[in-house]
Parts: structure tokens; C-alpha cells; sequence
């Protein structure tokens, strides 16, 4: 799909400014989503100032004098995606285990700035990291986006997964004493005060929200299950701290019994969800919670545990089988429930740049086309505290934008091959 990028001839008198609209886009698209939730507008121009943001969305294909014309004329547009869940310093496989001892934090950085990369040509403009290797890698790499001096997604990240020592989150599992001990870094926690600590060297390092591991998980190797690991009272003090210090705070949580007692506890969001039923719904809507329910890394690690030649280790490979084909179901229930759902994948689990992989599962769950765009738009941007910067396409947001050559509201698979990516009014995908 040919997509034109030109500009208007600009009449100028010698020596006079150049007019205030030099610099100015004019995005002119076939059709438009600009509020998903509400149906979408046929041809509409939309006009992005010098600075990246939204001037106007105007009927029809507009011209103005210095106006850049970006042609999308037999294309549907729509706000950028937000991916509320991914690990962008790495991607699973099997050196992972011998990177976690070898890679420096510059190597994460490396990653990140690749995966980023990935991340912004699929399609999703904005992204909360939930954990990254490396102390410092994905502020360096979230802090290099936002000059401008690479290309990726807006980052909100939380740097260092805070966990109970032995839990999930904790990196040490399965390796010997004097390497593990190397291993060791302090968001691991133990007791209320401890991980009161815990949070506020977080945000000392530069954490944007507070990550914890409130049950065990798939991926950790111990066979410790997927229930509660951290007390009440633990949970309880992390929210407070870091709500004290203007932070969110998200948990991964498979089982029921942790899933409810984070919630119970203050937390803002829960990540993944799979054990949760008719009562825990209840919960989420009475504390108002998010759930980001990371359908795709389930499906990822049971493809990844049925590989008779894969390299996750026993224990990693009995709970994948156990939790992954729960998921599907997990989201069919928060979603007939009515629980606030915001996109997120656990990229990073499975391959960066597939993100919207997730959303035909979102369909099998149930999700109209329309709810599963507006989960990785709306309300994504409400859950990410980021709703009036991004999410829709309105005047005084960023002009974060991408194109698609068929309608996702008629076939979600659409949104598989983006076509044009913008980000903050620069053309990243499909300008010419």
C-alpha cells in the first residue's frame, strides 16, 4: 500500500518569516477511529503542529498553504497502540539463564533499544515495562526515546521487579551460592518494613510505577507454585509507600488466594489474573482495579512446554501446562464480569513486534473487535495515568496515530500488518 508524503508549494515574500503553518502535517485518512468506544468518521484530515501534537480533526481532505500532506486516503486510521505489560531488555530463549550471568547492563540497554524498535513498527506507541534486567537499562533507554535520540514506544517503567527473596522475581533460582549472591539487588524484600525500603529505592532509581510479584509464577525455576508468596502486611505497606510517593502499584498474581489479598491490599492493577472467579471479580470492581490479563504469554509457554526439544526447565515447563490453557477462559469471565480490561502481553515472554497477537485471542474471549481496540487505547491510556497525552486522537493529545489498509473493526487481524506508524507527529512507518 503506497503511501505519499508531499509538501505545498509555500509563497513567501524575500526575506519574510515563513508563514505559521511551515512544518504543520496534514494527515489525511480514508476513514478514522478517533475515539474508540464511539463509531468511526469517513475522510478527515487531521492537522499536527511543528511540536507533534493534535491542532484539529477537520471533515474531509484539508489543505493548507506549508502544510506537509501525508496521503492516507485509502487507509483507516487510528490512535496508537498501548501495550500495558512487556519486558523490552529480553526475549525468552534458551541462553536466557546463562545472559542473566554474562550480559552487562549495557547489553540490556542494547536489547531494549532493538526491542523498542520492534515494539514501535508493530504498531504500539506506548508501553509500561513491568521488570527489566539490569539496574538502569530501561530508564537509560526510556529517558534516550524521550529525547528523540532513538526510536521506540513512550516508556513507563518500573525497573526492578520487587519480591520476596526465593519468590518470583527473585533471580537467584538454581544458581550456585557465590552466583547468586551476585545476583542479589534491592528490591528483594522480606518483612513489612524491608519492603516499605524496597519501594522507596525504587523510585530513588527512577521507577515510574511499582512492580510486584504477589504470587509465585510460570516462569521462575522452583516448584513453588502460583499462590500467595508475599504477607499481607508486606503487600500493605508497598501500596502505601509507593502511594505515598505518587507511584501505582501493579502485581503479577496467577492464583485466587493472591490475586484477592493484593486487591484487598490497595493494589491499582493485577497482571495476568488466572485463577480468579466470581468473588475476585467482585473485588476488582470493588476497588476499582485493572486487570491486564497477558492471554498471549499463556498460549506462548504452552507451545513452549509442548516442544520436546525446548529448553524451559522442569518446573517452568509443569506450571506452564498447568496455568497457560487457563488463560483464555480467565478473560472470558473479567470480561462477561465486567472488569476494567487494559491490553498487555507480557512481550518479551513471546516475541516483541507480535504484540497484536493478542487480540484475536481477545475475540476467541469474547471482546468485540471495538473492545479489544479501545482496551489497547482508552482505557490502557486511563490505566497508565497517560489518558490526557495519549489513547484517542483529539486536539492537544500527541498525534501518536497508525494506518491499516482494511478496517480492524470488521476483521481484528488487520491490526496483525500496520502499515504507517506516528509518533509524536514524526512519521516512523510508511512515509515516504
Amino acid at each position: 500500500m503506497s503511501i505519499k508524503i508531499t509538501s505545498l508549494a509555500l509563497v513567501m515574500l524575500a526575506g519574510a518569516a515563513a508563514p505559521a503553518l511551515a512544518h504543520t502535517k496534514a494527515v489525511q485518512c480514508g476513514a478514522v477511529l478517533d475515539q474508540p468506544g464511539k463509531a468511526p468518521r469517513g475522510e478527515t484530515t487531521i492537522m499536527v503542529s511543528h511540536e507533534g501534537k493534535i491542532l484539529d480533526l477537520r471533515d474531509g481532505y484539508v489543505t493548507e498553504d506549508g502544510a506537509e500532506i501525508v496521503d492516507l486516503h485509502d487507509m483507516f486510521c487510528l490512535p496508537g497502540l498501548i501495550d500495558s505489560h512487556v519486558h523490552l531488555t529480553s526475549e525468552l530463549g534458551p541462553k536466557g539463564r546463562l545472559n542473566t550471568v554474562t550480559n552487562s547492563d549495557a547489553d540490556w540497554a542494547m536489547n531494549a533499544v532493538k526491542f523498542s524498535r520492534k515494539t514501535l513498527m508493530a504498531g504500539f506507541t506506548t508501553v509500561q515495562d513491568v521488570g527489566a534486567n539490569g539496574e538502569d537499562a530501561i530508564f537509560a533507554v526510556r529517558d534516550a526515546i524521550n529525547r528523540g535520540d532513538i526510536p521506540g514506544p513512550r516508556i513507563r517503567a518500573a525497573g526492578q521487579i520487587i519480591s520476596i527473596s526465593g519468590g518470583h522475581g527473585d533471580p537467584r533460582h538454581g544458581y550456585a551460592e557465590p552466583i547468586a549472591a551476585a545476583l542479589n539487588h534491592s528490591a528483594l524484600c522480606n518483612g513489612a518494613d524491608d519492603c516499605r525500603r524496597a519501594v522507596r529505592e525504587n523510585v530513588r532509581m527512577g521507577s515510574d510505577v511499582i512492580k510486584i510479584t504477589a504470587t509465585g509464577g510460570v516462569l521462575s525455576n522452583t516448584a513453588a507454585g502460583t499462590e500467595q508468596q508475599f504477607f499481607d502486611d508486606e503487600m500493605e505497606n508497598i501500596v502505601k509507600a509507593a502511594h505515598f510517593m505518587g507511584r501505582q502499584v501493579t502485581a503479577h498474581a496467577h492464583g485466587k488466594g493472591g490475586i484477592e489479598a493484593a486487591l484487598r491490599a490497595g493494589i491499582d492493577s493485577i497482571e495476568h489474573g488466572t485463577y480468579l472467579d466470581k468473588d475476585t471479580i467482585k473485588l476488582f470492581k470493588k476497588y476499582d482495579a485493572y486487570l491486564v490479563p497477558t492471554v498471549l504469554a499463556g498460549a506462548t509457554v504452552v507451545e513452549m512446554a509442548n516442544d520436546p526439544n525446548g529448553f524451559l526447565p522442569p518446573p517452568s515447563r509443569a506450571k506452564a501446562l498447568k496455568v497457560g490453557p487457563q488463560m483464555i477462559n480467565m478473560l472470558r469471565m473479567a470480561h462477561d464480569g465486567g472488569v476494567k480490561v487494559a491490553f498487555g502481553t507480557d512481550s518479551g515472554v513471546s516475541h516483541h513486534g507480535d504484540n497484536a497477537r493478542e487480540f484475536p485471542l481477545m475475540i476467541e474471549a469474547g471482546f468485540t473487535p471495538m473492545e479489544a481496540i479501545r482496551s489497547a487505547t482508552i482505557v490502557a491510556s486511563e490505566h497508565l495515568q497517560m489518558a490526557d497525552q495519549v489513547g484517542s486522537l483529539e486536539k492537544g493529545k500527541f498525534a501518536d496515530m497508525i494506518a491499516v489498509d482494511s478496517s480492524p473493526l470488521d476483521d481484528i487481524n488487520a491490526l496483525l500488518d500496520v502499515d504507517f506508524v506516528m509518533k509524536g507527529g514524526k512519521v516512523y512507518k510508511g512515509g515516504k
